[in-house]
């Protein structure tokens, strides 16, 4: 399989044959992508759904997270899918809003039952790691990464709000005189905001514990406490140090998550075409407006793009 400079090369092979017919030039990009998505579809015999985020290359645009209007991409993707072949779910995702997250899964589980795979080529932090801990395995590279899953609200770390003021109450109670220095701190907090971040950490934890126990280690007798050991690392405010840590393969097994090795032997194929569709979709979000793609192996897309609406795309003659 191509590697960056290969498919870069064979996209740019494509326009220079179709420069006659500028809309098919233009179209190279996509003609390409959706080559190797399908050729990875053909070698598992399994459906694929590709999410891609563009945060990376477009780090300051508007809706690159994770959020409620994805569904409708996931919707299109799925439809007319053959739901018994299973579905492998390529994430390349900074994360986002943890509301959408356990409604996308929740829909993603209704179509195809526990019979899911997360693929992480490079990124998928936050609620991409969430995604991936409900899906029955996570196929990981030597350059792949998950990420902690501690819950933000506007943008503060809910576990670093409750352990200020923990810090707070227990330095205010040996001095009073601190109240003076800690008000400036605690006094930017909106009324209710400690117990918001309490109740984010409930959800989300509840949530990937339950996924965890009830899909990659369904009918284990040890499934609640793997889930629970794993939670606890994921969340793990003081050991993680920063919301973006990257977790890489070798220690997402060792916390105990079931992880495919792209690298494994007779895993050379897969391994090759998941990181051909990676260079195709990071391309395409480099070279093009595209800041967000859903898209499948039958071409279906839903394609956002900067000061466009969104784009629904579906293969010629379809």
């Amino acid at each position: 399989m191509p590697n960056w400079s290969e498919v870069l090369q064979e996209i740019n092979d494509y326009i220079k044959k179709n420069a006659g017919d500028p809309e098919r030039a233009r179209q190279a990009v996509d003609v390409i992508r959706r080559k190797y998505l399908k050729a990875l579809h053909d070698h598992t015999g399994r459906n694929v759904i590709a999410y891609y985020s563009g945060f990376l290359s477009k780090p300051t645009v508007a809706g690159l997270d994770l959020n409620d209007e994805d569904k409708n991409g996931f919707m299109m993707a799925v439809h007319q899918m053959d739901r018994k072949q299973g579905m492998d779910l390529i994430l390349h995702t900074p994360g986002g809003s943890i509301a959408a997250t356990q409604s996308i899964v929740d829909y993603l589980r209704k179509m195809f039952g526990n019979d899911i795979r997360a693929i992480v080529p490079q990124i998928a932090m936050s609620a991409g790691t969430m995604i991936a801990c409900s899906c029955r395995s996570i196929l990981m590279g030597a350059q792949s990464n998950l990420g902690p899953i501690d819950p933000h609200l506007r943008d503060v770390p809910c576990y670093g709000v409750i352990q200020e003021f923990r810090r707070a109450y227990k330095e205010i109670s040996k001095d009073p005189t601190k109240s003076l220095i800690w008000q400036n701190i605690i006094g930017q907090y909106r009324p209710t905001f400690l117990s918001q971040c309490e109740n984010s950490i409930k959800l989300s934890n509840a949530f990937v514990r339950d996924q965890l126990a009830t899909v990659m280690f369904d009918g284990q007798v040890d499934a609640k406490d793997k889930a629970r050991r794993i939670v606890r690392q994921l969340t793990d405010y003081q050991g993680n140090k920063t919301h973006n840590r990257h977790i890489h393969a070798e220690e997402c097994e060792t916390m105990g998550l079931v992880i495919e090795h792209l690298e494994a032997d007779g895993q050379d194929v897969l391994q090759d075409l998941v990181l051909t569709v990676h260079h195709c979709f990071m391309l395409t979000l480099m070279n093009t407006g595209t800041y967000k793609i859903i898209e499948n192996q039958m071409g279906v897309a839903f394609v956002r793009q900067i000061q466009m609406q969104v784009v629904a795309q579906k293969p010629p003659g379809a």
